[in-house]
């Protein structure tokens, strides 16, 4: 009786052991979706379960692919060398991979300092290298009013070209270039003798974006007239241009909120190429300054 006793404990240990098993593994989805619903109260007055200190912690395994040095891709040296940057980005895995890849080191082929690039990043510590860089080729954009006379970089200004030509079709009206690329030695005259309050909207020459041929400086029109720079905010023009200007890869680079970052006040007039690509992860991930989109330092002096 004794031996038949004890095998059927045993037996009974086994099946109610197998029992709750089955039942902490089973409950696990049951009982997060009971959690998400409970009130705090609730919450708060139920007591931890009695073996949560037992059950192993998840391990989450990180991703390898930050350690990839991407610069030993074959495709992206490649597209490098081609100058084509729209490959470039498609091979660092599109414009967050590239930008990611940027900021952690992994693509240390693509220089933030090289102005032929549209990736380039220009600000008071980051002055161009050489300082009297020339883009090549550059052009006035068709179809668009141009006040000075300026040029751009041949991809700048037929994305200005576009954007003019979407802002007219869409009804926001006629918006003209004031000013597009500047030599050094125009921005010296336009610099003069400096001083905080000048620093505070003029670059240094060998440190302005115009020099790039990627900035363009763009203003109202109505008719035969067209407004200043000061003016365009307040536009139909303006505020289609802060809504689109990245669908044709312009950003507003200096915005307001980041003159910390920026080193410069708010210029909803000044735009910047970046192509289409980089623009679209500009606009989509919310940012506000190339500095931080790159990751890179802020930069609001010299």
């Amino acid at each position: 009786m004794r031996l038949v006793f004890a095998l059927a404990m045993a037996v009974a240990l086994v099946v109610g052991t197998t029992v709750a098993v089955s039942a902490v593994l089973n409950a696990g989805p049951v009982a997060e979706a009971s959690a998400s619903s409970a009130t705090p109260a609730a919450l708060a007055a139920s007591p931890a379960p009695a073996q949560a200190d037992a059950l192993p912690a998840p391990t989450i395994v990180g991703s390898s692919v930050a350690a990839v040095d991407l610069c030993a891709d074959a495709t992206v040296t490649a597209a490098l060398a081609a100058g084509d940057d729209a490959a470039v980005i498609a091979a660092a895995g599109g414009p967050d991979g590239l930008r990611q890849g940027v900021a952690a080191g992994t693509l240390a082929c693509v220089s933030l300092s090289d102005p032929g690039h549209v990736w380039t990043v220009v600000n008071k510590n980051r002055p161009f290298q050489p300082v009297d860089y020339e883009p090549s080729p550059r052009e006035l954009p068709a179809g668009v009013r141009s006040i000075e006379g300026g040029t751009l970089r041949s991809d700048a200004a037929a994305a200005l070209s576009a954007l003019v030509a979407a802002a007219a079709a869409e009804g926001a009206g006629e918006i003209a270039l004031e000013s597009g690329y500047r030599s050094y030695v125009t921005q010296q005259n336009n610099f003069g003798s400096g001083g905080p309050e000048v620093e505070a909207s003029v670059a240094r020459p060998g440190y302005s974006e115009h020099q790039s041929g990627l900035a363009a400086d763009v203003v109202a029109c109505d008719g035969g007239g067209c407004g200043t720079l000061d003016d365009l905010a307040a536009t139909p023009q303006g505020a289609w241009t802060a809504a689109n200007a990245w669908r044709f890869g312009w950003i507003v680079r200096y915005e307001a909120g980041r003159t910390d970052v920026t080193g410069y006040i708010p210029e909803p007039w000044h735009l910047r190429f970046v192509g289409t690509e980089l623009a679209q992860a500009y606009h989509d991930g919310g940012w506000l300054s190339l500095e931080e989109f790159f990751g890179l330092p802020a930069a609001p002096t010299y």
